[in-house]
Order: C-alpha cells, then structure tokens, then sequence
C-alpha cells in the first residue's frame, strides 16, 4: 500500500495504474505529529436545530466524568455553539509546533472558529472549500495530545464539511441526531445513508426533544408530537441510544456555559455503545 501511494501520474508510465488511482481517491489527512486520538466519533444530523451540539458536550462531558480524555472538534463553522455550552472564552494560541486547543473548567480541549474570532458575534462569511479546509486544519495542524475520543460536532446536512470530516478524518463512528417530528424519518435517511456511502459505521440515533416531564404532576408531555424514533430505527437496523427530554435546566447549563455541571443521566446507554466498540 505504501509503495502505490508513492506512485503518481508523473513517475508512472503505466497507462492504468491502481496505485494513481488509489492516490488520487486518498482525500485522508495527517493529524498533528503531537496527536493520538485513539477514537474520533461524529454527530451528525440531516437537518438543523435538532441539538447536534447538545449532544456533542453531553458526550463528552458524560465520557469525562468516567475518567476518559475527550476533546470537542467544531466543525459547524458558521453556526458554532460548543464554546457557549462550556463558557470557554479564552482564544487559541500557536506555537512552533501547531495550533493549541482551549480548554474547558473540567479539561475538555475544545477547538472552534469562534476561538479564533475578535469578536464571537462577527459572522463567518466564507466559501464552501475554506470552510471545509479549516476544518482539515482543526484535525492536521491542531495539537490535541493524547485522546480517548475525539467528537466532532458537524454542522446540519449532508454538504462539504460532513463530505470533508468522512473522507479526511480516521471517523470511526457516527451518532445519528433527530427530533420526534413526523419527518424525521426522511432527515435519519439522508444522514445514514450518506454514511453507508462513506463506509462509516453508524453507531446508533439519539432522540433530543423527547418529552417534557412535568415536576408538577409527575406526567411525561409530547411537545413535539409523537415520537417516531423507533419506527425509524427499526428500519435502519439501528439501537437508539438516547432520548433527551425538554429541560428547563439542561437549556440554563448551555446559556450559562455550565454545561459540565449539569448532572443528567440521558446519555449512559449512548456511552455504553461507545464503550463496546
């Protein structure tokens, strides 16, 4: 494999090579020389607002407190949140060696591109293929150290930045993020279908939006509708690994970038299916 992978158009007189060919399909890119990241697990979704990010922290937070090394990717250029869930402010700094992450009150290593904004209000008016270059530069040029998990927080879809995290990171799995409306079934499509494409295990669906349980009567209320989650992890062959209820305090935690405090249990079965892997 090493050898085809030297091989290129211009030093092959082959007229058909599979090493060029293999060569040029290798969109994989290096991770820092300073990196071990022993796992790197996605969140996606086909569609916005469903609590991506939401999920992402409560991941890594619920996967901390075990003892495991986790650190947050931000690959939601445009819309980052991650740094507001944590109340991290501080900016990331370089060295001679690459970029170094900001870390977290519980010592999450978390990187964005509201980390390196002046202000983190300023928008970020940028073209698809930079978008996604500067997400290869968070994996490449970043120094995240010595990693149990890293989870990348993807923005909605299926366009350059989850085709870019697919194809240039080591993903070894992805968590399918939905919401109990009626269409959730045509989003879980788009986004495990596009993974089977990719060739990358889908580990399971999280349900965020639930339920709200009223502390009041004690009763479990369907906001949104009924859900639909296990219709549509039955079609897929796919374990649903979480469903997060409406709460008044989990919403507060992200506001106040206290996210690490919060004290929930929804995400147990999720870090369990990690764990197994």
């Amino acid at each position: 494999m090493a050898e085809e992978r030297k091989c290129s158009s211009t030093s092959c007189s082959k007229e058909s090579c599979e090493g060029c060919d293999k060569a040029k399909m290798d969109f994989s890119a290096p991770s820092n020389s300073l990196s071990h990241v022993k796992k790197v697990i996605g969140v996606v979704s086909g569609k916005g607002g469903v609590g991506k990010s939401l999920v992402t922290s409560l991941l890594a937070v619920t996967m901390s407190k075990k003892g495991y090394k986790c650190g947050i990717l931000d690959a939601d250029i445009t819309g980052p949140s991650i740094p507001k869930a944590f109340g991290v402010k501080d900016k990331i700094m370089g060295s001679k060696d690459g970029m170094l992450p900001v870390y977290s009150k519980g010592g999450i290593p978390v990187v964005s591109i509201n980390l390196l904004l002046e202000n983190d209000t300023d928008p970020v008016v940028w073209r698809g293929p930079v978008i996604a270059n500067t997400v290869k530069q968070f994996w490449s040029d970043v120094i995240w150290g010595d990693l149990d998990y890293l989870f990348v927080d993807m923005p909605p879809g299926t366009g350059d930045v989850p085709l870019t995290v697919f194809q240039s990171l080591p993903v070894d799995g992805i968590l399918v993020v939905a919401s109990p409306q009626e269409l959730v079934s045509m989003i879980v499509a788009k986004a495990v279908k596009m993974a089977e494409l990719m060739k990358i295990p889908v580990l399971g669906l999280v349900e965020n939006m639930s339920y709200f349980h009223c502390p009041d009567n004690g009763k479990d209320y369907q906001i949104f509708g009924e859900s639909h989650i296990y219709e549509v992890a039955e079609i897929h062959g796919l374990p649903v690994l979480a469903r997060i209820p409406i709460d008044p305090a989990l919403a507060a935690a992200c506001d106040s970038g206290t996210i690490e405090d919060f004290a929930g249990t929804c995400m147990e079965e999720a870090v369990r299916a990690l764990e197994e892997r």
